[in-house]
């Protein structure tokens, strides 16, 4: 892997950004995408993309969208003793929460704290049982009282967002991070129009991020209002099931993922057969994935009069916790897939994607 793309990586996984606190990863990506485009547009969500325009003004429009929040906490009380009561943003398994570090935003300032666990010593004299629930679990930043965490600025409605450095494992082909959901697809895009930056192409392309994907989908349908595509292409990291079984969904080192089905999103045939085809074709290795969660292919495929839309990416060990581990082959194998689409995608090929029998 390239050092450039290893800073990128390293940059964007680190960058701290819950659904709703997204700035400071918005700061970063218009900062680094605005060079790779003609033009930059946000919308009233966040969101923001930009647009390498076309010549020809019938060019199909095409899209693809990554989402720059990560889950994590807000703040919804502070108890007598100064810990922090939370909500969750975003899917978490509890088991995984506790005694982990995060790092909370206030108005002002940022704190280092810490989410609380039952000691096993106190676990042998209690009855103690089940899975503990995030209403459950304190944060504690070492305030020893409700005025003292109140006269450091915390407030309800802060962010709380976890902590980890970015580290590539031994054998140099798995990297562990946090948010590689979804910061994957923002450095993805980076790279694809920093790739792309001298070819001509057959469309008008639109890359960029949307906000609020971990909370409902909320930020793709303004995003498709505004920016009106032919085709919208979700990249994300999807939940890697290969620890248990080699036939399980999402295998780790097997290629990009190709979503065919979700909760949400039945892909178009045309459009599934021209990904295959086009993988097949520049030898891109592609996995099936049939998924249980959602995308903002679902969100955006309704909007405008119908958009063809599928989501994109990677199988990602652990996802929605501190630690996720994912495979440098499969975001290389994405990575290709995405900049042969956009080689790929003229007038006739769209059109015969949305209107052919």
């Amino acid at each position: 892997m390239e050092d450039r793309i290893w800073d990128r990586i390293v940059k964007y996984t680190e960058l701290q950004g819950t659904s709703g606190q997204e700035h400071l990863v918005r700061q970063a990506f218009r900062e680094d995408l605005t060079p790779l485009v003609d033009e930059i547009v946000q919308n009233g969500m966040g969101g923001l993309y930009g647009i390498r325009h076309n010549a020809d003004a019938q060019a199909p429009r095409v899209m693809f969208g990554a989402h720059m929040d990560e889950v994590g906490f807000i703040v919804r009380a502070i108890t007598p003793r100064g810990m922090l009561q939370v909500e969750a943003v975003g899917g978490w398994n509890p088991y995984t929460v506790s005694a982990q570090r995060f790092t909370l935003y206030t108005r002002e300032q940022q704190f280092p704290v810490v989410s609380s666990a039952v000691s096993p010593h106190f676990l042998r004299e209690s009855n103690v049982n089940g899975a503990p629930t995030i209403t459950d679990i304190l944060f504690d930043g070492g305030f020893t009282s409700h005025d003292e965490a109140w006269s450091f600025g915390i407030r309800p409605g802060d962010f709380i967002i976890p902590a980890v450095k970015t580290e590539m494992l031994a054998n140099q082909k798995r990297v562990v991070s946090k948010s590689w959901d979804n910061r994957f697809g923002l450095v993805t895009i980076l790279n694809a129009l920093e790739n792309l930056k001298s070819e001509a192409l057959p469309n008008t392309l639109i890359m960029g991020a949307n906000t609020q994907e971990e909370v409902g989908l909320r930020g793709v349908g303004p995003a498709v209002n505004q920016l009106q595509p032919d085709l919208f292409f979700a990249l994300d990291s999807s939940a890697a099931d290969d620890t248990r079984s080699d036939q399980a969904q999402g295998q780790m080192d097997q290629g990009a993922l190709l979503r065919v089905f979700d909760p949400g999103v039945i892909m178009p045939l045309r459009l599934k057969e021209f990904i295959l085809d086009t993988a097949n074709d520049a030898h891109i290795p592609l996995q099936y994935f049939v998924a249980k969660g959602g995308t903002d292919a679902h969100g955006a495929q309704s909007q405008n009069s119908g958009v063809p839309s599928v989501a994109l990416g990677v199988a990602s060990r652990y996802i929605h916790t501190h630690q996720t581990v994912w495979s440098i082959a499969d975001f290389e194998a994405a990575q290709a897939l995405v900049e042969t689409l956009a080689r790929k995608l003229d007038k006739t090929t769209v059109n015969d994607i949305i209107y052919g029998d």
